[in-house]
C-alpha cells in the first residue's frame, strides 16, 4: 500500500496526471484540471451518450490526439478513477429501481467500477472518485452503498463520504450530492475543502433582452402552476437556481421572471451553473445542431454533470 505522500509524485514532478473517466459525461473533471492548469491524460473515457462524446471531443479536441498508437506496454494506470454511474434507478426522482449487483438498472453499473479496479491486478488507483445523488444513503438503497464501501476497503482502500452542496462551492444552484473518495493510505479529509461564499446568480444569467422569444414559457400546463408547491410545480428563480435537470421545459420547473413574461434557464446558463466556461459551452455547442426550440443534448449534459468547482477543490487538497 502506497503513502500518501507518495500518490501524485507525477504532479509533484511537474508530469502528466494520468485519470481514467468511467460514465465520463462532458468530463466535468478533467474541466476542472484544466482551470487549475495541470496537464492532463485521459487513459480511457468511457460515456455511452454518443451526443456526450461529442460535446466532450469537441470541449478537448486541443489536448485528445487521434493518432493510431500501439498498446503494447501502454500505462493503463490511471492516477484517479473517477466514475458517477446512473443516478435514475435511484433518485428520489426517478422510479427508485435500486442498485442491486445484477438487476441489470443503470444504476447497478457501480459494480463494473469495482471488476474493473479489480482487474487491474496487484496493482489499485491511488484514488477512486464517486459521485450519486443522496439517494444512495437513503435507507432503501443504503446497503449497496455500504457493500460498495467493504469491497473498495476489501482491495486496501480507506473510504470517506460528504453531501457537497455546489452553493458552497461558489455556484449559485442547490445541487447536493454524495461524494465517496477512497484512497490507499491515509483516508480523505473533506474538512480540508476550500469552500466559496456563493456568487451573485445574476453573474450567471444572460440579459433578459438577449434571450430570444424561444425560451418564454408558453405551456399552459407551467403557466398555471407557477408559485405552486408540491410535484406540480413552476418555482421562479430568486437567490440561487434550483438543482440544474435534463430538462428545463417539464414540471416541476424553474423560471425566471422578466417583468413582462416568464422564461426558462437557456443551455448556456445551465452550463453556467455548472462552473462550466463560457468558452467549454460554445465548443461543446459546436457538435450539436439546434432542432426545435432548444439545444436538448446540451440541457441533458449540463443535468447529468458534475460542478466543476467541487472538483477544483476536491483536487487542491489531493494535489
Amino acid at each position: 500500500m502506497r503513502p500518501q505522500k507518495e500518490l501524485f509524485t507525477p504532479f509533484v514532478n511537474n508530469m502528466t496526471l494520468q485519470i481514467l473517466e468511467l460514465f465520463g459525461g462532458i468530463g466535468s473533471p478533467r474541466a476542472g484540471l484544466k482551470k487549475m492548469g495541470i496537464k492532463v491524460k485521459s487513459i480511457d473515457y468511457v460515456e455511452i451518450d454518443p451526443l456526450a462524446v461529442a460535446s466532450y471531443n469537441a470541449m478537448f479536441a486541443d489536448e485528445l490526439e487521434y493518432n493510431t498508437q500501439s498498446v503494447i506496454n501502454w500505462n493503463l494506470k490511471p492516477d484517479i478513477l473517477i466514475h458517477g454511474s446512473p443516478c435514475q434507478d435511484i433518485s428520489i426522482a426517478g422510479l427508485q429501481m435500486g442498485a442491486d449487483e445484477g438487476s441489470e438498472t443503470r444504476s447497478s453499473l457501480m459494480w463494473e467500477t469495482i471488476r474493473i479496479i479489480q482487474q487491474f491486478g496487484e496493482w489499485r488507483p491511488p484514488v477512486v472518485i464517486w459521485e450519486n445523488v443522496k439517494g444512495v444513503l437513503h435507507k432503501r438503497m443504503r446497503k449497496n452503498f455500504n457493500r460498495y464501501l467493504e469491497e473498495m476497503e476489501k482491495m486496501g482502500y480507506s473510504n470517506s463520504f460528504k453531501i457537497l452542496d455546489a452553493r458552497d462551492f461558489g455556484l449559485p444552484q442547490a445541487r447536493e450530492r454524495v461524494f465517496t473518495i477512497s484512497t490507499l493510505g491515509q483516508a480523505f479529509n473533506f474538512e480540508m475543502l476550500k469552500t466559496t461564499k456563493m456568487n451573485h446568480l445574476s453573474e450567471y444569467l444572460q440579459d433578459n433582452s438577449e434571450v430570444s422569444e424561444a425560451y418564454t414559457v408558453t405551456q399552459p400546463s407551467i403557466l398555471s402552476v407557477v408559485g405552486q408547491k408540491g410535484i406540480k410545480r413552476a418555482t421562479v428563480i430568486e437567490d440561487f437556481a434550483y438543482t440544474i435537470t435534463t430538462r428545463q421545459d417539464r414540471s416541476p420547473a424553474q423560471i425566471i421572471d422578466c417583468g413582462d413574461r416568464y422564461r426558462y434557464l437557456t443551455e448556456l446558463e445551465c452550463w453556467r451553473l455548472q462552473g462550466y466556461s463560457d468558452e467549454d459551452f460554445y465548443k461543446a455547442a459546436s457538435a450539436h445542431e439546434r432542432r426545435g426550440r432548444f439545444i436538448m443534448p446540451l440541457y441533458k449534459q449540463s443535468g447529468n454533470s458534475i460542478p466543476v468547482p467541487i472538483f477544483e477543490s476536491i483536487f487542491e487538497v489531493l494535489l
